[in-house]
This record gives C-alpha cells, sequence and structure tokens, in this order.
C-alpha cells in the first residue's frame, strides 16, 4: 500500500487526525464513528476538482488545498487518461489527497484506474447503488444531485458507508461541473454525515455557502477556471484565501 492510502481521507484531516490504521481505512464501516450532527470542522477544507495539468495541480497544492480531484469520464471536458493521471501525480507534494471521480463506470474501469493510479478516495457522481461503490474496499464519496423532490436523510441513509456525500445542483442530462448553485436550504440541518458542498461555488459565494451549510469541506472546479479543464491560478489563490478568511472569522466567533 503507498503511503498516501494509510492517511487518506477525503477531507485531510478524516484519516490522520484520528490516526485510522491500513487495516480500518481499507474498509468504509468505521467511518460510521464520525456520523455526528457535531461535525462542522473549525477550518472548512478545500478540494479543487478537474485537475488535467501539472501547473494546476501545483498551483492547488501550494494555495492550501486539502485535495485535488481527478476526472475519468470521457465525455467530460475535464477527463483525464490514465497514463496522464500518474504523470500529474508523480508530482504530486505530500499531504495531498487524490480523490478519483467515476460517473457510471464498470466496475472493471475503476479496478482498471485503480491498479494504475493511486487514489485515495473514490468519488461517484453518477446513478451508482451503495453496493456497487462499497466493493472496491476504497474509501468513496457519493454525489447526490440537489434538487426538491431529493431525500437527502434517506440518501445519506443508503450510503451509509460512505466517507461523506457531495451535494452538488441538478442539472439534466450533465453530472457536475455546471457551474450552477443549488438552494442550500433543501439541506436539513444537522446533516447526519459530513458533507461536501459543491455547485457553482466562487470566490464571491463560497464564505456564505460556509456560514450557511457548515460543511466539513468544498468542493469547486468551474469557478477557478479560464475554461473547461484549464484553471486560473489568481482564481485559485482568491478562492483558498476567501475559505481561510471566513474559518478564521468563525474561529474568533466561537472563541468570544
Amino acid at each position: 500500500m503507498n503511503e498516501r492510502e494509510v492517511g487518506g481521507g477525503m477531507v485531510r484531516g478524516v484519516g490522520s487526525e484520528i490516526g485510522l490504521s491500513e487495516s480500518r481505512i481499507l474498509h468504509p464501516e468505521p467511518f460510521a464513528v464520525l456520523r455526528s450532527p457535531l461535525l462542522a470542522p473549525a477550518s472548512c477544507r478545500v478540494k479543487i476538482c478537474g485537475i488535467t495539468r501539472l501547473e494546476d495541480l501545483l498551483n492547488a497544492a501550494k494555495s492550501g488545498a486539502d485535495a485535488i480531484g481527478l476526472v475519468f469520464y470521457e465525455k467530460s471536458p475535464r477527463n483525464v487518461s490514465i497514463a496522464q493521471a500518474v504523470k500529474l501525480l508523480a508530482m504530486l507534494p505530500p499531504f495531498v489527497t487524490v480523490v478519483g471521480l467515476f460517473v457510471n463506470a464498470s466496475a472493471q474501469r475503476v479496478r482498471e484506474v485503480q491498479n494504475s493510479v493511486l487514489l485515495d478516495v473514490l468519488q461517484f457522481h453518477g446513478e451508482e447503488s451503495p453496493q456497487f461503490c462499497e466493493q472496491f474496499q476504497r474509501p468513496y464519496l457519493k454525489a447526490i444531485r440537489v434538487n426538491p423532490g431529493v431525500d437527502l436523510l434517506q440518501c445519506a441513509a443508503d450510503f451509509h458507508s460512505a466517507q461523506g456525500l457531495l451535494l452538488d445542483a441538478h442539472v439534466e442530462g450533465i453530472p457536475g461541473g455546471t457551474g450552477t448553485v443549488f438552494d442550500w436550504t433543501l439541506i436539513p440541518p444537522q446533516f447526519p454525515v459530513p458533507l461536501i458542498l459543491s455547485g457553482g461555488l466562487h470566490a464571491e459565494n463560497v464564505a456564505a455557502g460556509i456560514r450557511q451549510v457548515r460543511p466539513w469541506a468544498v468542493d469547486i472546479s468551474s469557478g477557478v477556471e479560464l475554461s473547461k479543464g484549464i484553471k486560473d491560478a489568481a482564481k485559485i489563490s482568491r478562492f483558498m484565501q476567501e475559505v481561510m478568511r471566513i474559518d478564521y472569522i468563525r474561529l474568533n466567533e466561537t472563541n468570544v
């Protein structure tokens, strides 16, 4: 097992802060101890998804991103090949979690990527069942596209083995990366699993999202891009600064 796998939670602190052993990191069930309404961290983690270029990976890491996402979905403009992913990760600095994103992929395809690319966490962004997600013996995130008809508490129950749920906007026919914000008031209070807020985030609204939703992490792709798959270093930096700014404000408020 590679070194990153042993520490690996999606979110920088899940694996490392509570000292999960190698045997536990391979099985999703122990993460049940984390499922608490109190899961609002003092600092919000950040995942920058849709990395396709080395300079973008390095800019994300230097700016303080906790995780980067690699998209293995051929229909996406942010898709990377196995060869591209291996080349990118050869230059990855330490303590940055690597998330591999799949959309309705076959089990064979997921294993093909797993066997070649050092992924810490799998992210399933399609119509995958809990049983499908669990079979790879790797921590996973399940993306849920939110609209008024989606029962998020039922989703949390169905995917109880997930490391967390990533909530994204529902845009018909497009699984993600749309730059669309969903109605955050649809998220139940006291959400029972670690929540990753996604969908249309950018430097101008991320502070409001963190204040209102109090997520474990935020996930951004289009909000830090020049064009699809091409990140903007200045936008990444500004986004990270906003997350740090609101974290600082929230920390001071709790200490008053």
